[in-house]
């Protein structure tokens, strides 16, 4: 595919600002989204004409097809000099716009992404379900190509990945790896999961959990001996796991319930929140590691007590989000109105941080 002279410019001008997003949007010129906020690029406002032409253009035949069909898109661009790119095509007002993320070129260190070790943990499970949950842009997919490329060092094994679309591309190190993306290589996620599974994977990672097909199979896989690793747009473990259940119809739940009790290991909820100095992102996570008591609460339907089994697991490295906030701002690296606005019960966390600065209040 051949990128015009005007979409590499936007593109190499998003590089060099560190732009976590580009938005390409009538009436305005290119919006870049820096440290979390968007800013306008020092380009001419684009026009309806020139965003459906810059749209168009980074489409094949199938994928304008796709679009014109389902009126919304998801696909990967590689251009030579400035790397990859994953692209979400839209309409607004009847006319095509984009929002574009540059994708990594390099796997960070687990240090670099401030991730808990425990990531790192369950990427040496042999089988079961590990769930990454957050909001758009709070680094999932990133976390899952950190936990891909631990595999590929440590393990000689088959990795299928299943992505919409592909943002980075892994080297074979000791294992082999298949990445597919979809409307280029499969049509469904649930689709392309049946055909996994017939292709001998050790691991499998699906981009998202996202309908009761993939869902089902996904947790069949997960019982049958894979480890699978997936996202889902959550916030918390608690609401997780009550997000599965309910995509399945009511008399199937209980079903469901028991199946994630035995076979979940784990989940990872994160979010990025800004930085003390407006300068960067830090990233903010919960972790549930499966124990006995969680899986008695899930298999009861007690997901409310998971917060419980959390709390109780801090030496395993179990933590709340409120507990990362907590972390972050007494390190200085947020400042408190960032720890309270991303709390889920601001006001449990302002008496915590308050009896923790004036314990002799107490």
């Amino acid at each position: 595919m051949v990128v015009s002279a005007e979409m590499q410019k936007i593109l190499g001008l998003a590089r060099r600002e560190n732009a976590s997003d580009i938005h390409i949007v009538a009436g305005l010129p290119p919006l870049f989204r820096i440290n979390g906020e968007i800013m306008l690029s020092d380009v001419p406002p684009l026009s309806r004409e020139d965003t459906a032409r810059l749209s168009m253009e980074l489409l094949n035949d199938e994928q304008k097809e796709t679009f014109r069909r389902e009126w919304e898109l998801c696909c990967s661009l590689y251009e030579e000099n400035l790397g990859r790119f994953r692209i979400s095509i839209y309409y607004h007002a009847a006319n095509p716009e984009m929002a574009i993320r540059p994708v990594m070129d390099h796997i960070k260190t687990r240090e670099e992404l401030y991730l808990p070790e425990q990531v790192e943990d369950l990427t040496r499970l042999s089988g079961g379900l590990v769930l990454l949950t957050g909001p758009t842009g709070s680094g999932k997919t990133t976390t899952m190509n950190f936990m891909i490329d631990i595999i590929n060092t440590e393990r000689r094994c088959k990795i299928i990945a299943i992505e919409d679309p592909v943002e980075y591309v892994h080297r074979q190190k000791k294992a082999v790896i298949v990445q597919q993306e979809l409307h280029t290589d499969v049509k469904s996620f649930s689709r392309a999961l049946v055909h996994v599974l017939r292709q001998n994977p050790d691991v499998i990672c699906i981009g998202e959990m996202r309908d009761l097909e993939t869902t089902e199979t996904a947790l069949i896989a997960a019982e049958t001996g894979h480890l699978v690793i997936a996202t889902c747009h959550t916030p918390n473990a608690f609401q997780t796991v009550e997000r599965i259940v309910s995509i399945f119809p009511e008399n199937k739940q209980p079903q469901i319930f028991t199946q994630l009790a035995n076979c979940l290991q784990g989940i990872v909820a994160q979010r990025l929140v800004p930085s003390a100095d407006k300068k960067n992102r830090r990233l903010v996570t919960e972790v549930l590691i499966m124990e006995p008591a969680a899986r008695k609460h899930i298999r009861d339907r007690e997901l409310h007590l998971l917060v419980n089994v959390i709390q109780m697991g801090r030496r395993k490295g179990m933590h709340t989000m409120d507990d990362s906030l907590v972390e972050l701002y007494e390190a200085g690296e947020i400042t408190y109105d960032t720890a309270i606005n991303n709390s889920y019960d601001p006001a449990s966390l302002r008496d915590r941080i308050h009896k923790q600065i004036y314990p002799q209040n107490e």
